[in-house]
């Protein structure tokens, strides 16, 4: 799935759209990558001299990408965060970095959902959580 076909699915827009390219999907599990530019609107403040991806930004990465496979399921909705647990950072994102993304669903129920994520760089883990959202219609 490419961006344009991304963008059909997500409410999200440039600078807040965090997924480039669904590699893999069904109803239970995605995987989708980002390639993380140099130019990012965040690295201009975290931090000038050393970029690092902000920890928040991974987290909305996999939500998005948890996003475009429940929107499948609940078109026309709007994914809400509702909690965020487990959250862990491993290493820290740079420009340069592709971010490869696998969500899978944990749970369902009354448009209540629970994904858990994890965001790997070059084969190594530098984010995983577990997100709770609601499909407001």
């Amino acid at each position: 799935m490419n961006i344009d076909e991304i963008k059909d699915i997500l409410p999200h827009r440039p600078p807040f759209l965090f997924v480039d390219e669904v590699l893999e999907i069904d109803d239970k599990r995605i995987v989708a990558k980002r390639n993380i530019q140099a130019d990012e609107y965040f690295f201009a403040g975290h931090f000038p001299e050393e970029p690092i991806m902000p920890g928040v930004l991974i987290v909305e990465a996999l939500a998005q990408t948890g996003g475009v496979m429940l929107l499948r399921k609940y078109k026309g909705a709007t994914p809400l965060f509702m909690g965020i647990d487990r959250a862990r950072f491993r290493k820290i994102v740079r420009p340069g970095d592709t971010l490869i993304m696998e969500v899978k669903l944990l749970q369902e129920r009354g448009g209540i959902v629970k994904i858990s994520g994890v965001a790997k760089v070059n084969d190594k883990i530098v984010c995983e959580a577990t997100i709770m959202a609601g499909m407001k219609r």
